[in-house]
C-alpha cells in the first residue's frame, strides 16, 4: 500500500490548519506558501476534505477554511480515507466476498497486516502528530 500524494498532502494542509487553529480563517494562498503545494492541486484535496465535513468555509476577504473540531477529533485514519479511499493492502480484503477467502494460505497474513495498518493510522490523531512533531511541520 502506498498513500498518494493526495493524502500525504491531505494531512500536511490538516496539520496546517491545526497548527494555526485559533478560530480565524485561513486563506488557501497561505495555506499553499506554507505546503508548497500549487493552488490548483491544494483546491483538489479541500474539496474532498469539505466534503467529508473536516472544515468550515468563509467566503470574501477575511475568508479561507479553518478546522470544523478540535485536532483530537480528528483521526488520521478518517483524514487518509476521506482522500485514499479504502486503505487495506489488497483488494480481496476490501471485497465482501473473495472466493478463495477458505483456501487461501496467505488470507491471514494479508488480514493481520490490514489490522496493524488500521489500528496504526485510527490510533493517531492531528492533537497526537502536532505534539509527537513538536509542531515541526
Amino acid at each position: 500500500m502506498k498513500i498518494s500524494t493526495k493524502g500525504r498532502y491531505a494531512l500536511r494542509i490538516m496539520i496546517d490548519l491545526a497548527m494555526h487553529h485559533d478560530g480565524s480563517f485561513i486563506s488557501l494562498k497561505d495555506i499553499a506558501n506554507r505546503q508548497e503545494i500549487s493552488n490548483k492541486y491544494l483546491e483538489q484535496i479541500i474539496a474532498k476534505l469539505n466534503k467529508a465535513g473536516y472544515l468550515e468555509t468563509a467566503r470574501g476577504n477575511t475568508g479561507g477554511y479553518r478546522l470544523a473540531k478540535e485536532p483530537k477529533e480528528y483521526i488520521i485514519g478518517d483524514i487518509l480515507r476521506a482522500t485514499e479511499g479504502d486503505l487495506t493492502p489488497i483488494y480481496c480484503l476490501a471485497e465482501e466476498e473473495c472466493a478463495r477467502k477458505e483456501i487461501c494460505k496467505t488470507h491471514s497474513f494479508w488480514k493481520g497486516l490490514d489490522n496493524v495498518i488500521t489500528e496504526y493510522v485510527n490510533s493517531k490523531t492531528l492533537e497526537d502528530m502536532l505534539k509527537e512533531e513538536g509542531e515541526r511541520v
